[in-house]
């Protein structure tokens, strides 16, 4: 007995280093097999649609882990990985994707990036959207935060792309679809995006509806600047055809007779209802103002700068919205122009001169009503009038040939009146003015001709 323990404790230690050769030449025989039926798992599975696909095989079994997007495309990737040659067994760890109920997905607009949100249905649906967004805004930042899901409406992925293809119009907002309702809300870009987007998402498809568009378009804005030092008046932003811009450059050109008319205005669409009779008479007020800026945005007209003397900006200040349509608004910050100096009798004369050699006092047609084109006009001979208090002014008017000679006088002296009233209507004592009227006696060119007539009608003043 002793003998046999004797001979085992001499074979026991010449076991051991065959039992670690034995093992390692398993292992090493046993890795290639294993990384084998790994790659050739991986490549049955390469056109399988599937999300977080692990593959782990010891010795020919195999474990396979994914998020399919279909029970029919889970049973296919397990049946593709069992009929790998070498594989005895597949341990089936997948799942489907959780499906998401309502189907909820949405891309918004800030200031620095585009944020694709919610759900999309597979893989290649989140490039594409991203690609779509990426391709619409250029370089704005797409932030991807979507995450996949099942229970996608059918033709999801062309309604998100329709979508994303109108992001650029928008300057802040989001669009969103949940199941097959569409929901628009933010600011539009530009004037007409609104509309642009609107007339695009009648492409959806046939599936899909407007649930609820809350998109708003900019402030619909005109801006006249008058430059009493370049003598312009420009005028820019936006009128709603091309009848009202002839119509607003037109009352431009008769209201501001020493000022040259810049014309930036540009036709858009979405201008507030009553655009153009709100306009005009807004301009009329700014033409009775030495310098100003006259603001329309949407339905509130801003008008300031300084008129001419205190009753001008009265009258200004308190009248001018009553000429407005319904619903329009009026807001004027309009002070008074600082007194200028006092003039002698012929320095007066000459202005009065000067400024009615560029500008004629203009009527209603066969009245002695005061055109209200003229009111710029004539707020100016109020104010050359206040600079020589102490000279009396005789206002004087002239007709054309036209008519018989009695009628004529008596039009030429009523309308010499109608100023004579207005200059006292601004504050202007009465005793300083005298109407008189010389019908057609005084032409200053013959009226045969219908040039010839409007230069003989005309108002004069003498200084006296």
């Amino acid at each position: 007995m002793d003998g046999f323990f004797k001979w085992s404790s001499k074979w026991w230690p010449g076991v051991i280093p065959l039992i670690v050769l034995w093992a390692f030449a398993a292992w090493t025989s046993t890795a290639p097999l294993e990384a084998d039926l790994a790659d050739r798992s991986a490549a049955a599975l390469q056109g399988a649609v599937l999300d977080k696909t692990t593959i782990a095989v010891a010795g020919r079994d195999v474990t396979l882990g994914a998020e399919a997007f279909s029970e029919a495309a889970r049973s296919a990737a397990v049946r593709a990985v069992d009929a790998v040659s070498g594989v005895r067994l597949v341990n089936d760890e997948t799942r489907l994707v959780a499906e998401a109920r309502p189907f909820v997905w949405s891309a918004e607009r800030d200031v620095v990036r585009v944020t694709l949100a919610g759900s999309a249905p597979l893989p290649a649906s989140k490039a594409k959207l991203t690609e779509a967004a990426r391709g619409a805004l250029g370089g704005v930042e797409v932030s991807d935060q979507m995450k996949l899901a099942r229970g996608a409406p059918a033709h999801f992925d062309e309604a998100a792309v329709l979508l994303l293809g109108q992001i650029a119009k928008l300057k802040d907002g989001k669009f969103t679809i949940s199941d097959s309702s569409v929901s628009l809300s933010g600011m539009a870009r530009e004037l007409g995006d609104r509309e642009a987007i609107a007339a695009a998402l009648k492409k959806l498809p046939e599936d899909f509806k407007i649930a609820a568009n809350d998109l708003k378009a900019p402030p619909y804005v005109l801006q006249v600047n008058k430059d009493p030092v370049a003598s312009t008046l420009t005028l820019s932003g936006n009128v709603p055809d091309e009848s009202v811009h002839a119509a607003i450059t037109a009352a431009a050109a008769g209201k501001f007779f020493s000022e040259k008319v810049v014309d930036n205005l540009k036709t858009s669409i979405g201008a507030p209802g009553g655009f153009a009779a709100a306009v005009v008479p807004a301009l009329g007020a700014l033409s009775r103002l030495s310098t100003g800026t006259l603001v329309v945005s949407d339905r509130e007209v801003k008008l300031s700068g300084d008129a001419l003397y205190d009753g001008a900006a009265l009258q200004i200040r308190s009248g001018l919205g009553k000429d407005f349509p319904q619903n329009w608004q009026f807001k004027a910050d309009v002070s008074v122009k600082p007194a200028v100096a006092p003039v002698d009798a012929t320095v007066c004369q000459q202005l009065f001169s000067e400024l009615l050699g560029k500008a004629s006092i203009r009527f209603e047609a066969g009245k002695a009503d005061l055109d209200p084109d003229s009111t710029g006009l004539l707020d100016r001979l109020v104010e050359i009038a206040l600079r020589c208090p102490a000279s009396d002014i005789e206002v004087v008017g002239h007709t054309d040939g036209d008519g018989d000679d009695e009628s004529n006088h008596a039009m030429s002296e009523k309308r010499a009146q109608a100023v004579v009233d207005y200059l006292v209507n601004a504050g202007l004592p009465a005793a300083r003015f005298t109407a008189t009227g010389f019908g057609a006696a005084q032409p200053l060119v013959p009226s045969d001709s219908e040039q010839g007539k409007a230069q003989n009608r005309r108002i004069e003043f003498k200084v006296m």
